[in-house]
């Protein structure tokens, strides 16, 4: 195992965190300020991965697919909230599973009636489609490099609109208590409706990173909204900070243990035994870390605050 790869993995976990964290910072919004269990969430993130493909398409270039897909992304989420889940905010946390699994069942089967059930490429350009030579021989994507620095401008842009903005004040109030921001004037349904499209748009946009990766294919936001859920536990519901730093860490441990914890085992099991436990013990290691910082930080590594 050399030190090339173990930092080329490093920076496979960091492309996954950043990832992670586009997709769990608007799920960590909606559950922070509007406390509403939101299982389509993932629905939004491939909605956003379908909706890329098809302006990829139409315009032959994939930055300009990106850019006409985020604002339909968050229409798509506005109406979402409009006709879905406004309804929901005064009910209880299992009458809002029930519901937005029900939209995860409507999402997957109206993708499929429009788009089809094989999935759609998103083709990059060529300027993405390169690798570059980094510090120790390492040949890594030009795309993976681009999918990390997005994540970091988003997460720094995000940070700023929360803590430095009147709008990201507001949310504050609302996540703190919204009874009060409401009796001070506060409209918390535009508020509630901003925040989910604000969601929405994040979620579309980690679907439309990951899609040139692999396909744009229904039921692609299932998985990786457990993940979403851990982060946001792991980070403190309602916290920006919280969300960034747990998904990095979500997402280093994830992706080093899938690569390296087989060869490790083979020094203890015969290769047979390895080979099988070790994608299982990959998998539980994201868990185990949850049940630890849940352990010591019961409200997670960040108090939610919102911000």
């Amino acid at each position: 195992m050399s030190v090339a790869i173990v930092a080329e993995q490093l920076l496979n976990g960091l492309q996954l965190g950043v990832l992670l964290f586009l997709l769990a910072a608007g799920l960590t919004l909606v559950f922070g300020i509007m406390d509403l269990v939101n299982l389509a969430h993932g629905s939004i993130y491939m909605v956003g991965a379908f909706l890329a493909a098809t302006f990829t398409g139409w315009t032959d270039f994939f930055v300009l697919g990106v850019l006409l897909a985020l604002p339909a992304t968050l229409v798509a989420g506005l109406v979402v909230e409009v006709v879905a889940l406004r309804t929901l905010y005064a009910r209880g946390h299992l009458d809002q599973v029930l519901a937005t699994f029900g939209l995860i069942l409507f999402f997957n089967e109206a993708v499929r009636l429009v788009w089809g059930p094989a999935g759609l490429a998103v083709p990059l350009p060529q300027f993405l489609s390169t690798a570059v030579t980094l510090p120790l021989g390492i040949q890594y994507p030009v795309y993976r490099l681009a999918i990390i620095a997005v994540g970091i401008a988003v997460a720094v842009g995000l940070y700023w609109l929360v803590a430095r903005t009147r709008l990201g004040m507001l949310i504050r109030a609302g996540a703190s208590n919204r009874t009060m921001a409401g009796a001070l004037g506060v409209d918390i349904k535009l508020l509630f409706t901003l925040v989910f499209g604000l969601g929405a748009m994040l979620a579309g946009l980690a679907g439309m990173m990951v899609a040139p990766i692999g396909l744009a294919q229904v039921g692609m936001g299932e998985h990786v909204l457990i993940l979403a859920f851990v982060v946001i536990v792991i980070g403190g519901i309602g916290s920006i900070r919280g969300a960034f730093v747990a998904a990095l860490l979500t997402g280093v441990i994830d992706t080093m243990g899938r690569a390296f914890l087989g060869s490790l085992l083979d020094l203890f099991l015969n290769p047979v035994a390895s080979s099988t436990a070790a994608p299982a013990l990959s998998s539980m290691a994201v868990y185990v870390l949850m049940a630890v910082v849940l352990f010591f930080r019961p409200q997670g590594l960040f108090a939610p605050r919102g911000g």
